[in-house]
């Protein structure tokens, strides 16, 4: 008998379980498997660990099935996701779910249905609970899904429970159908070789339109005989129609079929001509030296080596950097990760990263279509792409042969940001990964984080910098700083200061291209009642809600940015009754009014969450901006991220103040990087920039340093100040966070811990 140790997708259970291979089943390290787990033998599913000589326990089940008869998982993922929940302190059956093919993972669920002896009427109970048996009688069986969507907030688990041990109800496990499967298309082929004597003959009138088509498609499937030709091939080639294909079928002639297909979204894509590398310029050539000793230590020498850093100013030619060292790797038959922060920056890097390398680039993130996920995940997994791009959650994908990981922009928040656990940072489990696989890590950033550089100035990385632009020293943008309390006081409100309109009118008589920063979204930031001062927050976070117009994927009214409450704009003060309700504050939709109603020819765009969401969306954006029509760019903090256009010469920041005086640490920190990269969009290419920032606070230091595009100047007070304060790199923080149904409770427990911890010494 042989036994495995299996990870099952089941997130409350800790620790593995012990499994019996059925006799002919072929097992692999890495299969996803189908096993019954629980009293009820709920069909689960999960992922082979290993294999163990004897189980933990007497009696052992067997594995029902093998889901996928390809290994999903390698064994360098493996070891990534047992040092993830290690260090993440998750168990391990949350994890694995990451690693596991989009749309594959499928978690089991109890179904519940009334049986046939259940009592006609309701049993006694709050209005729920009668309206819970209502909807089981009326609707037949129901899923654990299907209660926590109809029934949210509630407690009815332990209801049908009670039900169930009466008799009322049944209950059995199930195991959901995946949500996306290999691609195909239809296809047909010639039923019989073409040299067949007993080829039956084309059915139809000689010589009339559809005896034509028909002799049309034997031809075309003649010629391409053995291979199947897929039908809109077909009916583009012949003009053919459906009831032809049909009528040669049913003759014999043909057969109709469905063939695989992989579903690429960069099929098509016609990249920029590139007539080679370019010239290193000499701050490249000597990081690029260096690079070059690091990965020929770790790629062929197999040593271990520390991460890179590479530390260069916005358009000193990070990316020409990344793309020598992804051909260097490819030289050594090893594959290539590059992590990006925002799908539009992955938009913008993959044609160059095509034109380069040709069809061994691949594309994975969460805007893409599922089958497009799914389907580059299957060719990473055998192989077939050497170079993938993608956003955090790409980190996970199976590359057998991994040796270069690359994580552009790596002091981006959006590596750690996601709504649900598993919680992890994509930048630190590219660290583990890199290690496992005995590749190289190379990080970098025009702005890299205060911890990040203070490991790399004392030695725990390889340092690398590129003080210049590839155009040459003095080529940053001219910036002028605004001191907005001197302008409130002379005109009216409005958020556009009288410099920052000469300069965008100017830019605009010019013919050339405007960025407009304003890091909130929505038309109004805060909504309030004038009588009584009463502010509309969300009910589940208590923050001000914000008024959008033209929310995405909804209607207009108040949304919450945290959680995405959403309720209609009120008709009445809630707390007075007054309908004196109004907004204040600018958000991105009413600096887009506004900059329409100054500049009513300027053809001006809005790029933030509410208006690309999508793939196509993004895309739709940058190709307008290369193609020029676009004037004006209004956005939120998606303009700092990796652009790199040459006519955008001027870059307005409409308020830098936003996020300075949160109560985080790192909020200096940040205002600083949002700034300087944005600064640095302008004036990427022979024409020189300039930029425009507004600020209340002229005088704080981070503004004062981005302004001046000294990066040195920051980190000497940033650090002088944390190591007052005890705050990281000198010291580690974690934060605990409670959740719960219960307000109390949830408070009492916190309080509990908080005194423990206070006499923990």
């Amino acid at each position: 008998m042989r036994y495995v140790d299996v990870a099952v997708y089941f997130p409350q259970v800790l620790g593995t379980f012990h499994y019996v291979v059925p006799e002919g089943m072929d097992l692999q390290v890495g299969h996803l498997v189908e096993v019954p787990f629980g009293r009820d033998n709920r069909p689960m599913q999960g992922v082979v660990l290993g294999f163990v000589p004897e189980p933990a326990v007497d009696y052992v089940k067997p594995v029902l099935r093998v889901v996928d008869p390809e290994a999903v998982l390698t064994p360098w993922q493996i070891a990534l996701a047992r040092r993830v929940a290690e260090v993440y302190l998750h168990p391990l059956a949350q994890v694995i779910p990451l690693l596991l093919p989009p749309g594959v993972a499928r978690l089991g669920e109890v179904e519940y249905r009334m049986a046939p002896q259940a009592p006609e009427n309701p049993p006694q109970g709050p209005a729920w609970v009668q309206r819970l048996w209502e909807t089981l009688k009326e609707s037949g069986p129901l899923r654990t899904g299907q209660l926590r969507r109809r029934f949210p907030r509630l407690d009815w688990e332990p209801v049908l429970e009670a039900w169930v041990r009466r008799g009322w109800v049944l209950r059995r496990g199930v195991l959901p159908e995946p949500r996306v499967r290999p691609g195909s298309v239809r296809a047909a082929v010639l039923a019989f070789p073409p040299d067949h004597p007993a080829l039956p003959p084309v059915p139809g009138r000689p010589g009339s339109a559809a005896y034509r088509r028909r002799q049309a498609v034997v031809a075309l499937l003649r010629e391409a005989w053995p291979e199947a030709v897929p039908v809109d091939v077909i009916y583009a080639e012949t003009q053919a129609t459906s009831q032809d294909l049909r009528l040669l079928e049913q003759r014999g002639l043909i057969q109709r079929l469905r063939r695989p297909t992989w579903r690429d979204p960069l099929a098509g894509m016609t990249p920029p001509a590139e007539a080679g590398p370019p010239q290193l310029t000499p701050d490249q050539a000597r990081a690029w030296q260096r690079m070059q000793d690091v990965l020929q230590a770790a790629l062929v020498g197999q040593q271990e080596v520390p991460p890179v850093l590479l530390h260069g100013v916005t358009g000193s030619g990070k990316t020409e950097l990344y793309l020598r060292a992804a051909a260097f790797a490819l030289q050594q038959g090893r594959q290539v990760l590059l992590l990006v922060p925002e799908i539009g920056l992955a938009a913008h890097l993959v044609p160059r990263l095509v034109a380069r390398f040709g069809k061994q680039v691949g594309l994975l993130h969460s805007g893409m279509p599922l089958g497009h996920r799914y389907d580059t995940w299957r060719r990473a997994r055998r192989g077939e792409i050497q170079v993938l791009v993608g956003t955090r959650s790409a980190v996970f994908a199976p590359l057998p042969r991994l040796g270069l990981i690359i994580v552009d922009e790596c002091h981006s928040e959006a590596y750690a940001e996601q709504g649900r656990g598993p919680y992890y940072h994509a930048r630190e489990v590219a660290r583990m990964y890199a290690r496992i696989v005995r590749g190289v890590l190379l990080l970098g950033s025009a702005t890299p984080e205060v911890v990040t550089l203070y490991r790399a100035q004392r030695g725990r990385m390889h340092y690398l910098r590129l003080p210049h632009r590839v155009h040459g020293p003095g080529r940053f943008p001219q910036v002028h700083l605004v001191d907005m309390r001197e302008v409130w006081q002379q005109r009216e409100g409005g958020p556009l200061s009288p410099l920052l309109l000469e300069a965008l009118a100017d830019t605009l008589r010019r013919g050339e291209q405007a960025f407009l920063l304003l890091n909130r979204r929505g038309h109004a930031t805060h909504v309030f009642c004038q009588d009584c001062g009463h502010v509309f927050r969300c009910p589940r976070c208590q923050i001000p809600l914000v008024h959008h117009r033209k929310p995405a994927g909804g209607r207009a009214g108040l949304i919450c940015h945290h959680c995405g409450y959403r309720r209609n704009w009120p008709k009445a003060c809630p707390v007075c009754g007054s309908q004196q309700v109004t907004g204040i504050g600018w958000g991105t939709e009413r600096l887009e009014e506004e900059v329409r109603r100054r500049f009513p020819q300027a053809r001006v765009v809005r790029w933030d969450r509410d208006t690309a969401t999508t793939q196509t969306e993004v895309d739709l954006i940058l190709e307008h901006l290369r193609r020029g029509t676009v004037d004006i760019l209004i956005g939120t903090q998606v303009l700092a991220k990796g652009l790199d256009l040459p006519n955008v010469t001027f870059v307005g920041v409409v308020l830098a103040d936003i996020g300075l005086h949160l109560p985080d640490y790192r909020a200096a920190e940040r205002v600083f990087q949002l700034l300087t990269q944005v600064i640095g969009r302008a004036g990427r290419g022979e024409k020189p920039g300039r930029a425009v920032v507004q600020t209340y606070h002229p005088e704080h230091y981070a503004i004062r340093a981005a302004v001046a595009q000294d990066v040195r100047a920051f980190y000497r007070e940033e650090l002088a100040r944390r190591r007052k304060l005890g705050y990281p790199p000198f010291n580690r923080l974690v934060r605990l966070e409670y959740r719960g149904l219960r307000e109390d409770e949830v408070e009492a427990a916190a309080q509990d811990l908080a005194r423990r911890l206070a006499r923990w010494k």
